[in-house]
């Protein structure tokens, strides 16, 4: 019994329209979190299982307010873990959006004047210290103060040099295809 769909020697129709899961009004991140990134974030998970776990021994031997004071700051460790994960640069028709630990900033592709990879210091892991790599800039129309997206030294690219220029191409392909 042949298997055409597996073999090699067959020749693919190119398809014109668009696969049905390709949405281009959903915002996406064009990259996948870093291994720095992930491995906080399950850190911080565990630890969160470790107080819910408290919690529940808390509530049964000891007093419910307590308890509940204890499972509050699971929760608060849990959304921190998640908002950790979903940080990064997301993309989609509409513009480019920047989701930072606190604050989430969306840019319109009209506002965008280029975005460009320059060489500069760049942070180490978010941390003060600074060392030489690359940068992700995003400047914007009426000449304000240029934007850092994205560095070869954050958690999400660190030790990984070709998945940050992976990363920086498509969304300068974005941004080229969108303004």
């Amino acid at each position: 019994m042949p298997l055409p769909f597996l073999t090699a020697d067959r020749t693919y129709d190119l398809v014109e329209e668009p696969l049905p899961f390709v949405d281009r009004e959903r915002w996406r991140r064009p990259y996948r979190p870093g291994p720095w990134r992930v491995g906080v974030a399950a850190v911080w998970l565990l630890v969160a299982s470790f107080v819910l776990f408290s919690a529940v021994l808390i509530a049964l031997t000891g007093s419910v307010s307590e308890a509940g004071a204890v499972f509050a700051t699971a929760a608060v460790v849990v959304l921190c873990a998640l908002r950790l994960l979903r940080m990064g640069v997301w993309v989609s028709a509409r513009g480019l959006r920047h989701v930072g630990f606190l604050v989430t900033r969306t840019v319109a592709w009209s506002d965008v004047s280029e975005v460009r990879t320059v060489q500069q210091p760049v942070r180490w892991l978010g941390v003060p210290r600074t060392v030489q790599g690359q940068a992700l800039v995003l400047s914007r129309q009426g000449g304000e103060a240029e934007t850092v997206l994205l560095t070869s030294h954050n958690a999400d690219f660190l030790a990984r040099p070709e998945a940050f220029e992976r990363a920086a191409d498509t969304v300068e392909a974005w941004a080229a295809e969108n303004r």
